[in-house]
């Protein structure tokens, strides 16, 4: 009995490579692309918000760039970019850029401007519009793009036909576990909240750093 579950778990993870990948995929296309194409023939709203009705409003360094211009590269980064996730292109590339966009839009709209607990920030977890926030859509998005970007497109993706026609080994790597690849995860983390908290983005910064350099000081 053991020896079939752990025959059919097996195969369900050599089947999922192929299967959950490619629906991430699709759902964030149709997300972003949606947004996209929608901002792309409607108008400028980001000019048309009273300063009042924003959340944080825009973090550095676009708070300096002209609205109309953070209005473009919106439009046109949640075009291309989700495509880029659909043909599962550059799709580590492409799921990151994807949350930095969602999280300085987050930041802008999304977030509360100010709170003082958990608590205070948790209620800022809804879909209609609140004054604490509504930051439970975007921040979802931003998970579900996180396994795009440790795992990448998946079986059935561009990306894997590069791996063939050059004749590298997907699976070469896929098992280092080192204190690079915590860096590298804790680096991913950081680009992913340093828009909406600078201390949680510094925060993981420094443990990427740490991360990064404690082993070589323990030698």
């Amino acid at each position: 009995m053991l020896d079939f579950y752990d025959t059919l778990t097996a195969r369900l993870r050599a089947s999922g490579d192929y299967v959950w990948p490619l629906a991430l995929r699709l759902v964030m296309f149709w997300e972003f692309w949606e947004s996209g194409i929608t901002k792309l023939h409607g108008r400028n709203w980001f000019a048309d918000i009273p300063w009042a009705d924003w959340q944080k409003g825009f973090p550095w360094p676009f708070d300096i760039i002209p609205q109309n211009l953070n209005w473009l590269a919106a439009t046109w980064g949640e075009i291309m970019f989700s495509l880029l996730v659909l043909f599962g292109l550059f799709t580590r590339f492409a799921a990151i850029s994807l949350i930095l966009i969602t999280a300085v839009a987050t930041a802008a709209v999304h977030w509360p401007a100010q709170w003082s607990s958990l608590d205070v920030l948790w209620s800022g977890y809804v879909i209609t519009a609140k004054s604490a926030g509504n930051f439970k859509l975007p921040l979802l998005f931003m998970v579900m793009l996180l396994p795009l970007v440790f795992y990448g497109g998946g079986k059935i993706s561009f990306d894997q036909l590069l791996l063939k026609i050059t004749g590298r080994n997907a699976g070469a790597h896929d098992r280092l576990g080192d204190a690079t690849a915590a860096a590298v995860a804790f680096l991913v983390l950081a680009l992913a909240t340093v828009f909406l908290e600078t201390s949680w983005g510094l925060s993981f910064l420094a443990m990427a750093i740490v991360t990064t350099v404690a082993p070589a000081l323990v030698r």
